[in-house]
């Protein structure tokens, strides 16, 4: 079992690496705690949602589900699909952790999300090794920001009405895009992007239920083909 301690710089780059994201998230974990509070939560309730859940885009999806009134299936369906993309990155992070304890894998499990794992994956590619402390480190300073906005959210949805209708909700699409863009460096990445991005907006136009599950696999499969089929010196950085 390799042993893992967290150093200074992984402690000082982690913090300083997450807080933009941090901040970027705000507007969502408010919107997520006002959101909470006009689907008729109370305000212990709100918040241990972003205790427990931790997770933006699920709680988003399932208090929309709760504001029309859906049923426990229905909502149990939508936060799986929602959540299915962490499978990949769980797939990602189990090299690495595969010969730790299970007292050290569950909190790297509760804490993995889109932010901590693009971080993570970011600081292999670029020291060569993976530094777990980092890891921690960016999802601990994570989830407390999170649970901060969440708790702003749930006071200002309890004294503000309509709090949901200012679009804090457009900051999610910003952060996403903030963290793609960067990981863009070759054909068939910049492909699958743009075939996903392009195949969501049509599909959400048109009304489709389950755009998102369809334009993910759609740029997968689009970008898998043109790494596997075309030229090595056109595969290469774009």
């Amino acid at each position: 079992m390799t042993t893992y301690t967290l150093k200074n710089e992984s402690f000082t780059a982690g913090c300083f690496d997450v807080m933009p994201l941090v901040i970027a998230v705000a507007p969502w974990g408010i919107l997520c705690g006002a959101m909470a509070i006009e689907a008729g939560l109370s305000p212990v309730q709100a918040q241990a949602m972003s205790l427990l859940i931790f997770g933006g885009a699920v709680q988003l999806a399932g208090l929309g589900l709760m504001g029309v009134n859906a049923g426990f299936a229905s909502i149990l369906s939508t936060s799986a699909v929602i959540s299915s993309r962490h499978l990949l990155y769980s797939a990602a992070f189990r090299q690495h952790l595969i010969h730790e304890p299970f007292h050290v894998r569950w909190p790297a499990a509760f804490l993995l999300t889109d932010e901590m794992f693009a971080l993570t994956m970011a600081r292999l590619t670029t020291t060569k090794q993976f530094d777990l402390a980092y890891s921690f480190v960016t999802g601990f300073v994570f989830y407390f920001g999170w649970n901060i906005s969440s708790f702003i959210g749930v006071v200002l949805g309890s004294t503000i009405p309509d709090l949901t209708s200012l679009g804090l909700e457009f900051i999610v699409a910003c952060m996403f895009i903030a963290m793609v863009i960067p990981q863009i460096k070759s054909l068939p990445v910049l492909v699958c992007v743009v075939t996903s991005g392009l195949t969501a907006t049509y599909l959400s136009i048109i009304g489709f239920e389950h755009g998102l599950i369809v334009s993910g696999v759609m740029g997968m499969a689009i970008g898998y083909t043109c790494h596997k089929y075309l030229p090595k010196h056109i595969n290469g950085d774009a």
